[in-house]
C-alpha cells in the first residue's frame, strides 16, 4: 500500500503516491528487510484493463523507487475474480487477498523468515491476508508511511 486507492489502477499517469511512500521502501531496505508488494488486481479479470498493464505499472514504479534510492524486490499480483467478464480470469484464487498465497509464494520463493515479516495494508483483506499467512498486518489508515513504517522496524528486526 504505496498509493492512494483510486480504484483500478493501471496508468502511471493516475498514480498518487502516499506521503512518505518512497522513505518507507527505502527505511525496509535499510533495516535489512525484503520488499514485496501484493496486489490484487481484480481490473484484468473484469476487462478493463491487461496484465501487460499492470507489469508496465510495476515497471514504471520500481524505477521511481530505484530514482530514490528505494527498492521493491518483487511485485506479485492476483488478476483473478470470481465475478470477472473475462473468463480466463474468472475464479476464485487463493493468491487473491484475503486469500494468503501471493505471501506464502514469496516466502518459499525468497526463503523469507516469517517470524519477522509484516504487512502493512489498508483494508480488513490486507490484514485478513497477512494472518492466514502466518504474519504480522498492520493497518494504515494515514498519516506519513515512513513513520508508520519506522515505528514497527523495531517489532521486527531483520
Amino acid at each position: 500500500m504505496l498509493n492512494k486507492d483510486t480504484g483500478y489502477l493501471f496508468r502511471p499517469a493516475d498514480l498518487i503516491w502516499i506521503e512518505g511512500a518512497r522513505e518507507a521502501v527505502n527505511a525496509i531496505n535499510d533495516a535489512g528487510h525484503l520488499a514485496f508488494v501484493v496486489t490484487n488486481q481484480s481490473g484484468i479479470a473484469r476487462g478493463l484493463y491487461q496484465e501487460s498493464d499492470v507489469r508496465r505499472l510495476h515497471a514504471w514504479m520500481a524505477e521511481e523507487f530505484a530514482a530514490s534510492g528505494a527498492r521493491i524486490d518483487r511485485f506479485e499480483y492476483c488478476p483473478h475474480h470470481p465475478d470477472g467478464v473475462v473468463e480466463r480470469y474468472r475464479r476464485t484464487c487463493p493468491r487473491r487477498k484475503p486469500g494468503p498465497g501471493m505471501i506464502t509464494d514469496l516466502a518459499a520463493q525468497y526463503d523469507v523468515d516469517l517470524s519477522r515479516s509484516f504487512l502493512v495494508g489498508d483494508k480488513d483483506s490486507d490484514l485478513e491476508a497477512a494472518h492466514r499467512a502466518g504474519i504480522a498486518g498492520y493497518l494504515f489508515e494515514g498519516g506519513n508511511l515512513c513513520a508508520f513504517v519506522k515505528s514497527l522496524l523495531s517489532r521486527h528486526p531483520a
